[in-house]
Parts: structure tokens; sequence; C-alpha cells
């Protein structure tokens, strides 16, 4: 132990002989320090992605190591939902504001719980599978290592104390059953260095099936993510249509001109205030009833050509989706183009007058984003 000791303070100092590892044994190793340092910081920035507040990380961690079930935790949509639902109970769940409340609580409940089921599928398919490598392979190939370095430590030692036993020899022949005996023990030392150097080699050369099971489980990962975002985007998109509906009527409410813009209170009111909430629209003429001719104006088959847009009250709207038109009367849509709308009196409130250039026609109230 002493010499033991000894062969490593002078290798610190500059002041002895060291064995050298061949080339590509210092390749495995500067392989596997780089695959554990990697896998510590992804490791890490996953648990971070998937648990961004601190405090429930290291709450998690402490569970771990006791060996005890982590308690289930609510996730942030799940309770924005319960929020949400709770004052569309207060505001009157039969009101515009607390409808809405109760679709989009709905929706933020989906997402919670996707969200919550990829945190589980993730961790259980990506991040288990890193620390097993950190806490199984890695301390196996650490504790190897570390008996290498000390069987090379006691190689190194027997080297020096053969070589001190034969440079005395040169000068006393009493000194040859040292010198024997350190070849004795240097032959020992050199076997058990080779064996331990072999074991470590192959638990090293073992890092190339750590990669190829960790690139597997980086596929499972991206899968997880991917039908995650996917079920977002769907649970989105179906809240938006629902929106687009309810908004249809809200705006038919206040940028829409119906009867109430012909009551006393109405005409009354102080022409400023009037034309800023209910815009000024051309008056269509009535077509009488013919037996046997219906109404078209009544049933809202318009002739865009026709129609003319009112003085005040148009608007820009962007389009969400694409739009097919079914007859001459409506006009086609597509996805994120600009287009001038505006509603006449009698309409149904699912539709507006849509202008495009010298192209009018009816468009769906859901395919649009009114603009202020």
């Amino acid at each position: 132990m002493t010499a033991f000791f000894l062969q490593f303070t002078e290798e610190k100092l500059g002041q002895a002989e060291k064995t050298e590892l061949d080339a590509h044994f210092e390749n495995l190793l500067a392989r596997a320090d780089c695959t554990k340092n990697w896998t510590e910081k992804i490791l890490r920035q996953t648990e971070v992605l998937l648990q961004p507040n601190p405090s429930a990380r290291v709450e998690e961690f402490l569970y771990e190591k006791l060996d005890r079930k982590v308690p289930s935790r609510v996730t942030n949509g799940e309770l924005l939902a319960q929020y949400m639902t709770e004052a569309a109970n207060d505001f009157g769940p039969g009101t515009p504001y607390g409808k809405t409340l109760i679709k989009v609580g709905e929706t933020q409940r989906r997402l919670g719980a996707a969200e919550r089921e990829f945190i589980h599928s993730a961790s259980i398919n990506f991040l288990t599978p890193l620390r097993n490598f950190l806490e199984g392979d890695w301390r196996t190939i650490s504790k190897e290592r570390r008996i290498l370095q000390n069987r090379r430590l006691d190689l190194d030692a027997c080297k020096a104390r053969l070589k001190k036993a034969k440079a005395a020899e040169a000068k006393a022949a009493l000194w040859s059953d040292e010198v024997e005996k350190a070849e004795h023990e240097l032959r020992l030392t050199q076997t058990e260095f080779d064996r331990q150097a072999e074991v470590t080699r192959l638990l090293l050369e073992g890092i190339s099936s750590t990669h190829v099971n960790h690139l597997r489980c980086l596929h499972e990962f991206v899968e997880s993510q991917t039908n995650y975002y996917a079920q977002c985007y769907q649970f989105m998109l179906d809240l938006q249509k629902q929106l687009g509906s309810s908004k249809g009527e809200i705006f038919s409410g206040t940028f829409v001109g119906n009867a109430e813009s012909a009551s006393p209170a109405a005409a009354t009111s102080p022409p400023a205030v009037a034309a800023a909430t209910l815009p000024a629209v051309p008056t269509i003429p009535v077509v009488p009833t013919i037996v046997g001719v219906p109404n078209t104006v009544a049933e809202g088959v318009l002739n865009p050509n026709e129609v003319k847009p009112p003085a005040s009250g148009t608007r820009r709207a962007r389009v969400l989706y694409d739009y097919e038109a079914a007859d001459s009367t409506e006009l086609a849509l597509l996805a994120d183009e600009m287009i001038t709308v505006y509603s006449l009196p009698g309409m149904d409130p699912d539709w507006l007058i849509g202008e495009r250039g010298n192209q009018k026609g009816k468009v769906p109230v859901t395919y649009l984003e009114l603009l202020s």
C-alpha cells in the first residue's frame, strides 16, 4: 500500500514513469466520458421540459429516492379548465361569456390530459433508459475503471521496485533474491492488470450498444411528442371552429343591423353614437310575394351584382380556411386572404357579404376572423 501511494505521488510530481494505455483504449475512455456527460445534460433538460417547476422536480426526485409513489398532480391546463368552469357557473352558463368559458375550459382540460399522457410516455420510454444507464452501466464502468487504475499503479510500483533491485544487484550479489521477488510480483501484477484492462475494455465497447438503445428511445420520444402536438393542434382547431360560430352570433348583435336599429330609443340617440354602434345600411326593396314564386330576398338568395356595400359599417376580415362556393351567389375563399365584409338586413347571422376586388358573394362567418 505504501508503494501504491508513493507511485501515485511521484506520478503527480512527474518523478515516476507511467504505463500508458493504447490509443484504442484511450479512445474508448474518451467516448464513454462524452456519452456520460451528454446523457446527464439531455436527461436534466428533458426533465425541465416535462416539468418546468423546479420545486416539483425536487419533490419527484425525493419520492423516487425514497422509493415511494409520486402523488398525482394536476397539469396547468387542467387547473385552468377548473377555474374557467367555476367562473362560467358564477357568470351564468347560459350567457355568451359563460358558454364560451365552458367551451374553452373543456379544451384546456383535454390539453392537460394530453400533456399528462405525453409526460408519462416520455418518462417511461426516454428518461428511464437514460437514468438506467447513468445509475447502472455507468456506475459499473466507473467501478472497473477505478480498479484498473489501482492495478496500473500496482504494476508501475512493481516496475519501479524491480528497476531499483536490478540497479542494486549490479553493485552487490546479495540483491539477487530481491530481484527474483520483484520479478515475481511484477508478473502477478501484470497479469492482474491485463485481466482488468480486458474487463474494462469490454464494458467500454458496450457503449456502442448503449447508443443504439438510446437512439431507439429517442425515436419513441419524438413519436410521443409528435402525437401530443398533433392532439393539441386538433383540439385547438375544433375549439376555433366552435368559437367562430359563436363569434358570428356575437358580432351579429353589434356589427349587423337588426330590428332594434329602428326602435325609438335608437332614433333618439346622438348621431355620433348611432354611427359608432349601429352602422347605416341600405334598404333592400322588398320583393312582393307571388303565388308559386319564392321570395328570394327573404330566403337569402341574393344576386351579388345587385348588392351594394353600405356607406359605413364594412370591415376587413381574414379568411381562416379554404371555402368552395356552393353556387354563384357565394364567394370562394382562400385561407389567409383578406376580404371586405358587411351584412344586410334580414340576412342569416351565420353569413356575410364578402368582396374581393370586383368579386362579390355570400361567405360563412365561421370561416372568417373579423378585424377591427
